[in-house]
């Protein structure tokens, strides 16, 4: 018999930040203090601007997984790429469907911003990895990539 978790994932709000870097020390051990504290202060001001965008995933009051966007352009892709900034899933829930979630609404942003790709680091995990692919991701060099729309390629 399999548990099913019901994860809303909705834009971050100035309150969840808190949540959020606590949930990025717990995810990542590899994140020091003055980074988490410069972090809080970035994300923070990425709740504002226009080309950014915060999510968190909750299951019911918790925050289980946050992820941030960033958009910019590139005369190379034909148009705005977005950027997956970060992701952070709380550990003991890597299995639920958490990271898909938020992947998923990354596009989704990212489509309805008119962007022509989404991309992404390439994560350390091969499980990650196959979790990125399953929502379309694509490996591309050292980065994960998912094309959201064709676009003629550049003849150098």
């Amino acid at each position: 018999m399999t548990a099913s978790v019901e994860i809303l994932v909705r834009d971050a709000r100035l309150t969840d930040i808190d949540r959020v870097i606590g949930l990025m020390e717990r995810a990542d051990a590899r994140w020091t203090l003055d980074q988490l504290t410069d972090a809080a202060d970035i994300l923070r001001q990425m709740l504002y601007l226009p080309n950014a965008s915060v999510i968190v995933a909750l299951d019911g009051r918790m925050v289980v997984g946050a992820a941030a966007l960033t958009l910019r352009p590139s005369v190379a892709a034909g148009g705005m790429v977005g950027t997956v900034d970060i992701t952070a899933v709380e550990p003991g829930n890597e299995l639920d469907g958490v990271l898909e979630a938020l992947l998923q609404e990354l596009l989704r942003q990212t489509r309805n911003k008119g962007c022509v790709a989404l991309e992404g680091n390439l994560p350390d995990d091969a499980a990650d990895v196959a979790r990125w692919e399953a929502v379309g991701f694509a490996e591309s060099g050292p980065r994960m990539s998912c094309p959201l729309v064709r676009v003629p390629a550049a003849a150098w």
